[in-house]
């Protein structure tokens, strides 16, 4: 049997920053406060990468908070000095689909696909996620970004997500298939920058390797 000529094409499932739409819900003190599935200190690192990555690739970033003076306080001091200028739409409603400015605000950018993250993820982020599939989004969660009270409650959340359809992500996920190409060189040194800030041990790699090779040149 002939086999026809595979062609060196990307899937279409793959994410791409023109079609893309990050939305940040609910990453404020007291919601950290009880989350337990991450630790508080990984949880505002990976949303801020997040938040970086989205803004390196110009995906527009909605960030929305639920009761600020009532009783969840401010957005992550480091997750609002990414977008300085941004105001938080503030909500009475957990499910942040159900108030129509934050609707619009995604809607506005006429994108198909919607990446989500948020506190907790078996109340705020689920009821949105399954709010947004419904009427039609193609819809990408970010687990690493997102917690709940307990393992079993933000496992639940997860699993629950991607049998009505939501497919999961974690931030550095997210940012690696947008650039997907090291020769893209116009953000190159930007995801590099974020790596280096926010992945780890893949972030002092990336340190390592410069600093040798601009070591060796320098003996050459």
């Amino acid at each position: 049997m002939k086999q026809n000529k595979l062609e060196a094409i990307p899937s279409k499932r793959l994410l791409v920053p023109g079609d893309s739409v990050l939305l940040l819900i609910d990453h404020q003190p007291q919601m950290a406060f009880a989350t337990k599935s991450i630790a508080a200190e990984l949880l505002i690192n990976n949303v801020v990468g997040l938040a970086k990555a989205a803004k390196v690739f110009a995906v527009p970033t909605i960030l929305t908070t639920v009761a600020t003076t009532t009783f969840s306080g401010p957005l992550f001091p480091a997750l609002q000095a990414v977008y300085p200028e941004q105001k938080p739409i503030d909500r009475s409603t957990l499910n942040s689909w159900e108030d129509q400015r934050v609707v619009d605000e995604v809607m506005k950018y006429n994108r198909p696909k919607l990446i989500v993250a948020g506190l907790w993820t078996e109340v705020c982020l689920v009821t949105a996620v399954l709010s947004a599939l419904e009427q039609g989004l193609d819809v990408f969660f970010v687990t690493d970004a997102s917690g709940g009270v307990s393992e079993e409650a933000h496992t639940m959340a997860v699993e629950r997500m991607i049998m009505a359809g939501a497919q999961p992500v974690t931030w550095l996920q997210f940012m690696l298939e947008l650039q997907r190409d090291w020769a893209r060189k116009e953000t190159y040194d930007a995801v590099t920058a974020v790596v280096k800030e926010h992945a780890g041990t893949y972030g002092i790699g990336v340190q390592y390797v410069k600093s040798m090779l601009s070591s060796n040149a320098g003996e050459g």
